[in-house]
């Protein structure tokens, strides 16, 4: 088999009555462009997930499925997957469809020459261009708004408007160092990506996409949301670190 053109990882977590249906879609999207990929799904869990998804590789092909029992985390999980990915263009999309796959259509023009050519392209659920078909929530609204003012206080990522829509794609030298260096293992590790992206000059383009709700949360309300802001810190932290450090390899000075 040729080495893929892109792959797609596809975090899970106890996905089993989801999962089938999302690696169908994903499939005969890929398959319909003609050229090579792959599907790696990382399933944690012991509700058969990872059991349904093997299943649908045997039957179609292009799939690969990792992932072991217990709860490792989506951050855990998306980095497992960049590591085992062959393909030119290497991303993520969340196992629940909650962005369809078809909307690849908008970002992989992005990393063209004559559009850009950029690093990271990644869906945003808050630009113009964007359709958010099924809302959170309401509770679930105001807290991903106080998120956003506590993540950009926190990081200083003011120029990205929607950290955590889980449709990122990369080429794949920069998913490599990136996710080589990032820590994180639960939701936050988008802010740390995207903070090392920053932090490393890599040319990033947000891009308006399709989103519905499914209602299925996983977020725990106040454990969840305490450790999310205690990764936070340590993003920024770690970010504030190494800007001085460049300042003073540079000879300039830091206000830190």
């Amino acid at each position: 088999m040729p080495n893929p053109q892109l792959s797609v990882v596809m975090p899970a977590y106890n996905e089993a009555g989801s999962i089938r249906r999302t690696l169908e879609l994903a499939h005969e999207y890929l398959a319909s462009r003609g050229k090579p990929f792959e599907v790696i799904v990382v399933a944690d869990g012991d509700d058969g997930t990872r059991e349904a998804a093997a299943e649908v590789g045997r039957e179609r092909g292009s799939i690969a499925v990792l992932g072991s029992p217990g709860r490792h985390g989506k951050g855990h999980g998306v980095r497992q997957g960049i590591a085992a990915a062959r393909g030119d263009i290497v991303g993520f999309v969340d196992a629940d469809n909650k962005t369809p796959i078809e909307e690849l259509d908008k970002l992989l023009p992005w990393f063209d020459e004559r559009n850009g050519s950029y690093d990271l392209v990644i869906g945003s659920r808050a630009l113009e261009g964007s359709l958010v078909e099924k809302r959170q929530p309401g509770y679930r609204q105001v807290g991903s708004k106080v998120f956003a003012i506590a993540m950009h206080v926190t990081t200083g990522l003011w120029e990205i408007s929607d950290t955590q829509c889980g449709f990122k794609f990369f080429r794949a030298p920069v998913a490599r160092d990136l996710f080589g260096r990032q820590r994180v293992d639960g939701y936050m590790f988008d802010v740390e990506i995207l903070a090392l992206a920053v932090g490393s000059r890599y040319r990033i383009k947000e891009v308006g996409i399709r989103w519905a709700d499914d209602g299925d949360s996983r977020l725990a309300l106040v454990a969840g949301n305490a450790r999310n802001m205690v990764d936070l810190l340590k993003i920024g932290w770690r970010a504030r670190v190494t800007e001085r450090a460049k300042t003073l390899l540079s000879g300039g000075r830091s206000s830190i």
